[in-house]
């Protein structure tokens, strides 16, 4: 049997908690990492990070396998799961490191980006613009352990409950035939 390329995907819609955990659910989705891109130093720490002042975005790196998820529908969960109208915000995350970010792998990832964002803007589904950033990939700095796999390692805590929670009952409800 042949091994199958895998795919590449980086966003950021807030809280990498929240990203991850969404994420994690979705046929086709092999791995899907926490960590920092789009800043200005390297091998950054989460202390920094939450700071706002390196320019890093909390972000999920995630492989997936292309022949059972498109590019497009990883993009359609991301947008179905975050607010991509809020500059810098996330609810009560506020910063750039919350940003609402696509981070392209090439020019057909790109491309993809373009369309689905004005298709979105087009069938008005956000009362208001999106402000999602749509650049290139930079480096990729995974976070410490600690914040892998947290959704599912502390979903007790009141953050997994009130935040999160809610994203992954949206999910389940808008994209029951994308899950494992």
């Amino acid at each position: 049997m042949e091994d199958l390329e895998l795919k590449k995907a980086t966003l950021a819609g807030g809280c990498f908690w929240c990203t991850e955990a969404v994420f994690q659910r979705l046929e086709g989705v092999e791995k899907v990492i926490s960590g920092f891109t789009g800043g200005s130093i390297k091998n950054p720490a989460y202390r920094e990070i939450i700071t706002g002042r390196t320019g890093h975005a909390e972000a999920i790196e995630i492989e997936f396998n292309p022949t059972k998820i498109s590019y497009e529908e990883l993009l359609l969960v991301f947008f179905s799961t975050h607010d991509p109208t809020t500059l810098n915000r996330q609810q009560n995350d506020v910063g750039t490191q919350y940003r609402s970010a696509i981070f392209y792998h090439d020019e057909e990832q790109k491309l993809k980006a373009e369309e689905v964002i004005a298709l979105l803007e087009k069938e008005e589904m956000f009362k208001n613009p999106i402000v999602t950033e749509v650049s290139e990939a930079s480096a990729f700095y995974q976070a410490e352990q600690e914040h892998q796999d947290f959704y599912n390692q502390h979903r007790q805590q009141p953050y997994c409950q009130y935040i999160i929670d809610p994203k992954i009952n949206k999910l389940n409800k808008l994209f029951s035939d994308k899950l494992k």
